[in-house]
Formats: structure tokens, C-alpha cells, sequence
């Protein structure tokens, strides 16, 4: 391999020829060989549109000059197209400020800059970081990074799900089910009904998810090292936040406090709860939805699903609720990450935190896995659902809860002693009730109507 000579505060170091990162990323790259995960990609992308956003606002405050604040643009704007991802190499088990994965950008945008300038025209730290410390760039691009993927990759997976779940509350009215509580037959509902609990899930914990947002949408650029702004121009911080939200389209705004934003991430630890809140409905609406599909003759049986793939490898003709199992994995793993995320925020000493990699690694990974899965689940699962219309039939009138009905009419006690006969003699409840006295043949038949029970 062919390598180049780079150099920074600390001295020489060798740097691939094809890279174009510099000296800090090379040490950090050859310090922390820690696991396989690397700081996410939509970290980069917003560190781009942050670089790019602090040179336009360090241009109109007169500090930057029009070359190089159009020759960062254009390498920003490459890094946002994924020209350039082979040149973000580090590991998410760095530095808990982040400073190295700021300068790696802060690298690439150099050298890749003065390759198009022709020149040695930009700096990393003079030009590029201008205005900035890693301190406020690494919690910038983190709330930059989950307020982008929830509004525009998490909100339309959960938009498509809600949208299959209506329309199979329509296809499905009025179909009448027995419902089910402790996994025991409870009383009556509509299949519509019952569908209707998982959609509201969605609209709840989107509610939850676009609450999280204005705290998500606080910059901290502008706070320099610990949050006086030092060698930021006056203006820059609220500047900046206006590129921002220039560059995304959506409302982004300075922190009025600089030391809370550098120091705590709570607006994090706040969305999270609702992605958890999220991820604990997909558990509830997948168990539900292969608990109904069980079968498909020793089940419930009430529903069917799509048949994808093949299920066993000794059992032959044996398919399994796979999508209802990757769903209830990645609920898993969210959960999982809530404590990763709560915990890192809670470290750091006075005026930074310094878990920053591991919890936007955290947060950044359940928006993903939730969106792609909900998709998954959509299109692989949920949007295959049929209702077995005869065993969802058999199952309600073989329903010993079916006696509540009788309630008002015989009282509680009559009608569990009726439903206690029916059950140990294997009879019906209108059986159990004439035999019992409490109703005649004809009386029963005029109050037992289960279909006005729901």
C-alpha cells in the first residue's frame, strides 16, 4: 500500500494514499481497533450538512471567503451524495466527545477541497472548523442525525403500517370474534375492533415521537469548547441554525442554553422513551398477530398470513410467523438500546458529556431497525392478513364468556354457576341455564344474541 505523509500538533504520521483523511483520523484509526461498529453514516451526513451550514454562516459574518466556502459546499455536498464513505473509517469506541470522528470530516473536506482547488487552500482546523469545537459539532450532527431519520425514515414506515391497518379495519367490519384477556376468553369484539387497538398503537407513538422533536431541533453549534462560544463570531450560533434549516427543511433553532446543550442529552433520552414506546407496541401487535395465526390446526387459527418461507428443516410443509419474529427481535434490541442511551447520558463530568458515540450509535440504530422492520412486517405480513372467518365463528359461540350477556337477567352468581355446568358437562350455556332453571328455552334465545355484545 502507498502511503502519504500527514502531519498535526503531535508530529508525522503515515496516511493511505488513496484516503483522504489526515493525521488525527489515522491515530484514532490505529488507537481504538475496537469491535466492528463505526460511527454511523447518518452521523457523517449530518456532519456534512453542520460543515457546510458553518461555512455558509461563517461566509455572510464576513469571516469566510466566497472560494472556500463554495469549495466546502461542494465536498459537503459530495460526502451527502455517499461519493465519499470509504473515508469515514472509525470506530464508534473512540473519544466520548466525538473530536476525532469532527476532524476526520474536517480532514476529508480539506484535502478533498484542495484537490479540486488545485491548491493547499483550506485547513482542517482554520477553515473547515471555523467557529466550532468538536464539543458543539458531535452534539449537533447527533440531534441533526435522529431528528432527519425519525421525521423522514421512521414516520413514513409507520404511515405505511397505520395506512394497511385502516384499510383492513374496513375490508374486516363487522366480523365478530371472541375477545381474549390472560389468554382466556374474555367477552365479544369486532376483528375491526381488535385491529383498531394495534393502528391506534402507531398514531399514538407517532404523537410521542413529533413531542420529542423541538427538543431534537436545538442546536448546539455556537457553543465552542464548553459552551461560552469562544472564537465564534457574534451571531453565529443563530446563523448557523438557520443554514441548517435551509439545508434540511425543517425548523431547526439554536439552544438558548449552549452549557445544558454540550453537557446534557436529554432531549435524546426523551425520544428514545418514545422509540422504546414504539418498540414495546410492535412486541404486543406481532405476539397478537402469530398467537391469532397460530395452527394451523392445534391453534387459534383465526387468521392467516402469508406463508414466505419454509420453516423447518426436518418438518416438511411447517411454516413459521417469521416476520412476527424479526419484528419481536428488534423490539428487543430497542429496549435494549433505551438503557445504553439513558445510562451514556447520564456520564460525563461538568461541562461535556463524553458518551456521545455510544448513544447516538444507540439511538441511531433503533430508528433504523424500526423503520426497516416495520416495512418488513407491512409488506411481508400484515398487509397478507386474512380472517378465518369459520374458526373465528366456531371459536365464538364455543365461548363460555358468552354467559355475561345473561348478567342483567339471571345475575353474576346464576350465571357463572351456569357457565361452571356448561363447562364441566361439556354442554352448551343454553343447556346449562334451562337444566339450572334460571331461563326458559325461548327467554334464552330472545336476551343470548352474542353478535349486540360488542
Amino acid at each position: 500500500m502507498d502511503y502519504r505523509i500527514e502531519h498535526d500538533s503531535m508530529g508525522e504520521v503515515k496516511v493511505p494514499a488513496d484516503r483522504y483523511w489526515g493525521a488525527q483520523t489515522q491515530r484514532s484509526f490505529e488507537n481504538f481497533k475496537i469491535g466492528t461498529e463505526k460511527i454511523p453514516m447518518e452521523i457523517i451526513r449530518a456532519f456534512a450538512v453542520l460543515k457546510k451550514a458553518a461555512a455558509m454562516a461563517n461566509n455572510r459574518l464576513g469571516k469566510l471567503d466566497d472560494r472556500r466556502n463554495a469549495i466546502i459546499c461542494q465536498v459537503c455536498d459530495e460526502i451527502l451524495d455517499g461519493k465519499l464513505d470509504g473515508h469515514f473509517p472509525l470506530a464508534v469506541w473512540q473519544t466520548g466527545s466525538g473530536t476525532q470522528s469532527n476532524m476526520n470530516v474536517n480532514e476529508v473536506i480539506a484535502n478533498r477541497g484542495n484537490e479540486l482547488a488545485g491548491e493547499k487552500l483550506l485547513h482542517p482546523n482554520d477553515h473547515v472548523n471555523m467557529s466550532q469545537s468538536s464539543n458543539d459539532t458531535f452534539p449537533t450532527a447527533m440531534h441533526i442525525a435522529a431528528a432527519v431519520e425519525i421525521e423522514d425514515k421512521l414516520f413514513p414506515s409507520i404511515s405505511l403500517l397505520e395506512g394497511t391497518l385502516g384499510r383492513l379495519m374496513e375490508e374486516n367490519e363487522g366480523i365478530i370474534k371472541t375477545g381474549r384477556t390472560h389468554l382466556q376468553d374474555a367477552t365479544p369484539i369486532t376483528f375491526s375492533q381488535e385491529i383498531s387497538g394495534w393502528k391506534n398503537m402507531l398514531e399514538k407513538a407517532k404523537t410521542m415521537l413529533s413531542l420529542s422533536l423541538p427538543g431534537l431541533h436545538e442546536l448546539a453549534l455556537g457553543g465552542t469548547a464548553v459552551g461560552t462560544g469562544l472564537n465564534a463570531p457574534k451571531g453565529f450560533d443563530a446563523e448557523v441554525a438557520k443554514a441548517v434549516s435551509e439545508l434540511t427543511g425543517k425548523d431547526f433553532k439554536t439552544a438558548p442554553n449552549k452549557f445544558h446543550s454540550l453537557t446534557s442529552k436529554d432531549e435524546l433520552v426523551f425520544a428514545h422513551g418514545a422509540l422504546k414506546g414504539l418498540a414495546a407496541d410492535m412486541m404486543k401487535m406481532a405476539n397478537d398477530i402469530r398467537w391469532l395465526a397460530s395452527g394451523p390446526r392445534c391453534g387459534l387459527g383465526e387468521i392467516f398470513i402469508p406463508e414466505n418461507e419454509p420453516g423447518s428443516s426436518i418438518m416438511p410443509g411447517k411454516v413459521n410467523p417469521t416476520q412476527c419474529e424479526s419484528v419481536t427481535m428488534v423490539a428487543v434490541q430497542v429496549i435494549a438500546n433505551d438503557v445504553a442511551v439513558g445510562f451514556a447520558a447520564s456520564q460525563g463530568n461538568f461541562e461535556l458529556n463524553v458518551f456521545m458515540p455510544v448513544c447516538i450509535h444507540n439511538f441511531l440504530q433503533s430508528v433504523r431497525l424500526l423503520s426497516d422492520s416495520l416495512v418488513s412486517f407491512n409488506n411481508h405480513c400484515v398487509a397478507g392478513i386474512r380472517p378465518n372467518r369459520e374458526k373465528m365463528a366456531e371459536n365464538l359461540h364455543r365461548s363460555l364468556m358468552l354467559v355475561t350477556c345473561l348478567n342483567p337477567y339471571i345475575g353474576y352468581e346464576n350465571a357463572a354457576k351456569t357457565a361452571k355446568k356448561a363447562y364441566a358437562e361439556n354442554i352448551s350455556l343454553k343447556e346449562a341455564c334451562v337444566a339450572l332453571g334460571f331461563l326458559t328455552p325461548e327467554r334464552f334465545d330472545e336476551v343470548f344474541k352474542p353478535e349486540q355484545m360488542v
